[in-house]
């Protein structure tokens, strides 16, 4: 198993989506950030489920899919940082923490 590291970005992408769904239902944030969080724990057992980061096509940059949300993260010597956890419908190159082409 590997180690999950959060990164200070991760964690307030997920305050920040917390806080949006949060508006209009608090009940559907809290399932949210669950679902995010739950999905993310599966690369304890497998680093490598998630589909590389087509921006960036780098192997040790990668992605799971979370209904709106991409869980970015790279592996390296036995853990996972978690990078962003970001929406889908935003432009990731404008987020300047890739090594975007």
């Amino acid at each position: 198993m590997v180690k999950i590291i959060w990164t200070k970005r991760s964690l307030n992408d997920l305050e920040d989506i917390a806080d949006f769904i949060a508006k209009d239902s608090p009940k559907y944030a809290k399932i949210t950030l669950e679902g995010l969080i739950r999905e993310a724990l599966r690369l304890e057992k497998n680093p490598l489920i998630g589909r590389v980061v087509p921006e960036v096509n780098q192997e040790n940059f990668r992605e799971l899919i979370y209904g709106n949300y991409r869980i970015i993260y790279n592996h390296d010597k036995g853990k996972v940082n978690i990078l962003t956890v970001h929406h889908s419908a935003r432009d990731l190159r404008k987020r300047g923490l890739l090594p975007l082409d």
